[in-house]
């Protein structure tokens, strides 16, 4: 059965939109995220306006920062600076890849970590791996809601994450844990990956290559978690799972467009609310 990240991240930010009208109701102050772009990446220009229409649908005040992909990494720290100084500013996020001229983990640490929308400062990491409340990174924050929605309990089931990005594949592991699964993050190293992926309840696929999971790799009922986003052989949006292969194994799988996508954004506006509730107190 297809997983409808799309439906669910709807509701999700209609729940956002009654909290935040309750505010304005309130006469109170309306959380406000920044997104800094820097260079003219394709990519990246689509994820931001999709981040402006977001914060426009719920509500929220959102700003971007467009900047030369020539400036210095000084420029940019200043910039970084005066918004973590800003009263107004609940949420910062620098939208990646930066130039290769700049140091991305400099950028990120120097955020104010109750600004760090994107939960990658080391300080919300840490909140994470110690089981604190902190900001936690928006696509694995996503996977969880997903899960929750299908009303699946993860207490003693097999978790395979495959993929061990900083962004993906260790939050996610880590919220899976929390919640009392049985965690294998597995990678490119890893021997024997049908076998360790054949033995998950829950498969998450995050190695960014197109339909590379086929039915071999999955248990019969298995729930299906597909992060990837690539091009297929037909320049088709596809996932690293192999949808039409697997659907009929899975008992639950996300579609790509359309599974996991669509939760990051709506994660990313629940986490700017979270650090205008934590600073206001």
């Amino acid at each position: 059965m297809n997983i409808n990240g799309k439906e669910i991240s709807l509701k999700r930010k209609d729940e956002l939109k009654i909290k935040i009208e309750e505010l304005k109701k309130a006469g109170k102050r309306i959380p406000k995220l920044v997104v800094i772009l820097v260079g003219d990446n394709q990519a990246s220009q689509t994820y931001v306006r999709n981040k402006e229409k977001a914060c426009e649908y719920v509500g929220m005040l959102s700003e971007v920062i467009r900047l030369d992909a020539s400036l210095t990494e000084e420029t940019l720290m200043n910039v970084i600076k005066g918004l973590n100084k800003d009263e107004n500013v609940d949420g910062i996020l620098v939208q990646l890849p930066l130039p290769q001229h700049i140091h991305e983990e400099k950028i990120l640490d120097l955020i104010d970590s109750r600004k760090d929308v994107d939960g990658f400062h080391p300080s919300n990491v840490a909140k994470l791996l110690l089981g604190q409340d902190g900001l936690v990174p928006c696509t694995p924050q996503g996977m969880m809601v997903l899960l929750d929605e299908i009303n699946y309990d993860l207490t003693g089931k097999e978790v395979v994450v495959v993929g061990r990005s900083n962004i993906v594949g260790k939050p996610v592991a880590l919220l899976c844990l929390h919640k009392n699964a049985t965690v294998t993050i597995a990678h490119s190293r890893t021997s024997n990956l049908k076998e360790v992926c054949k033995r998950a309840d829950v498969l998450i696929a995050a190695i960014g290559q197109a339909k590379f999971f086929n039915h071999e790799y999955i248990k019969e009922g298995a729930v299906v978690l597909d992060v990837g986003m690539d091009r297929d052989e037909n320049n088709k949006l596809c996932g690293d799972v192999d949808f039409d292969d697997v659907k009929e194994i899975a008992s639950y799988i996300t579609p790509v467009p359309g599974g996991v996508g669509p939760m990051t954004i709506a994660m990313l506006m629940e986490n700017t609310l979270q650090a205008y509730t934590q600073r206001e107190g």
